[in-house]
């Protein structure tokens, strides 16, 4: 038996179920939102100490409330986008429950409602938003068993050099995670070693404008799906230091070792793909045609910004690119720990409802399911490449909104 019912249940308390609140109380959609930690939550806890946004707070930010107190070209702190987020709940009023879990979401069969099972009791509602974010489950690939005598953690567990044993450190993954914390690791004067696959790495900024704005004028934040064979391919930027261009032969000329694809482990032997070149490439080709292509905006559109010929001046090839490491010898090396950048998956094993498709994904159009009354937020291409954003979640919360209202008049 249900306990209360309500128009709308949002499950998530950060940047998604916030958006998605405030266009729910714009339209007078009665709603609620539970959040089994606190509000932004993984911006607390599962960040490391010195992260700050990848894009500047001009961007990074919904279109009604500004970053207080920052330059519109800085770079937030973990500490700081909490803060925001909490004001933004102030602002609307979210109607939030901190500290409820959802445990399980089925269909009431005599009503046809919709009810979840959470900690502190049963909530039925005619709709039910999943806003739990695309970083749920930290994934660690099995290379190395857990048995072996090196600490190992994901990037959600990392906070800052200190924590980690003496000694040499891999990091595995080239995403803007991995790269920042090699990065961070090699100025505490670490020895680091850095796992590289396929990347896109854009420029910091270009011509005087921040690349986030480049994505914009250039259409490709509105990108609807992943370029044909990069649907997996990690990106690369960073706000740190005051916001700079991610180059890896840069970290290579200042000591870093640079590696291909993490392969496998045997005998105390980490053994890794040829491939480096091949993704430094394509990193280098990604950044190259970016340029590329707001050298032509500018010029169709006849802007006067100044001219960046250093922007392609490229670092020259490093002996790890030419001399590949591919057997590392994890003992003789001194690696005593590894920090595993490798992203996460999904858990929606809360959710007993006929939405997912064979791969275990959400089965959706701009987050609205196949199963009448579910909907799914905050995940990355939701409706188009800025859907993780914050300014880009806050666009997709509205469309869900006003689907939620279209719902309720043709039923």
């Amino acid at each position: 038996m249900t306990t209360e019912h309500i128009d709308t249940l949002i499950v998530g308390g950060g940047q998604a179920g916030l958006a998605l609140s405030e266009h729910l109380r714009n339209l007078d959609v009665p709603h609620l939102i539970i959040e089994k930690n606190r509000i932004a939550e993984r911006w607390r806890t599962a960040r490391w100490d010195s992260l700050v946004t990848n894009g500047p707070v001009w961007h990074d930010r919904f279109p009604t409330l500004e970053f207080s107190g920052m330059s519109p070209e800085g770079f937030a702190t973990k500490e700081r986008v909490v803060a925001y987020l909490e004001e933004v709940a102030k602002k609307i009023n979210a109607p939030i429950r901190c500290g409820v879990a959802a445990e399980k979401l089925y269909k009431e069969p005599k009503t046809h409602s919709w009810v979840v099972k959470t900690s502190a009791g049963t909530i039925g509602a005619t709709n039910v938003v999943a806003a739990t974010g695309p970083f749920q489950s930290p994934v660690i690939p099995p290379v190395i068993p857990q048995t072996e005598r090196i600490t190992q953690i994901h990037s959600y567990d990392y906070r800052n050099p200190e924590q980690l044993p003496p000694g040499s450190v891999l990091v595995v993954g080239s995403g803007s995670s991995g790269a920042q914390i090699a990065e961070e690791l090699l100025l505490d004067k670490r020895t680091v070693y850095l796992s590289i696959g396929p990347h896109d790495r854009p420029p910091r900024s270009y011509r005087g404008h921040d690349y986030c704005w480049w994505l914009g004028v250039l259409g490709k934040w509105e990108a609807k799906t992943p370029p044909p064979g990069a649907e997996h391919v990690t990106i690369s930027v960073s706000g740190a230091y005051g916001g700079k261009t991610v180059d890896f032969r840069r970290f290579a000329s200042n000591g870093m070792n640079l590696l291909g694809m993490t392969k496998g482990f045997k005998d105390g032997h980490l053994y890794f793909e040829p491939d480096l070149k091949e993704n430094l490439d394509r990193g280098d080709t990604n950044y190259l045609s970016l340029l590329d292509e707001a050298d032509e905006y500018i010029m169709k559109n006849n802007m006067d910004l100044p001219l960046e010929d250093e922007a392609r001046i490229m670092y020259p090839e490093p002996v790890c690119v030419t001399n590949p490491i591919l057997d590392l010898d994890l003992g003789k090396s001194g690696i005593t720990s590894i920090v595993w950048a490798t992203g996460y998956k999904q858990d929606f094993s809360w959710m007993h409802t006929n939405v997912f498709k064979g791969d275990g994904q959400p089965s959706h159009e701009r987050g609205v399911s196949n199963v009448p009354g579910i909907y799914f937020l905050g995940l990355p291409w939701l409706s188009m490449r800025g859907s993780s954003f914050i300014w880009g979640v806050w666009q997709d919360a509205k469309y869900i909104a006003e689907h939620i209202v279209e719902r309720h008049k043709t039923r």
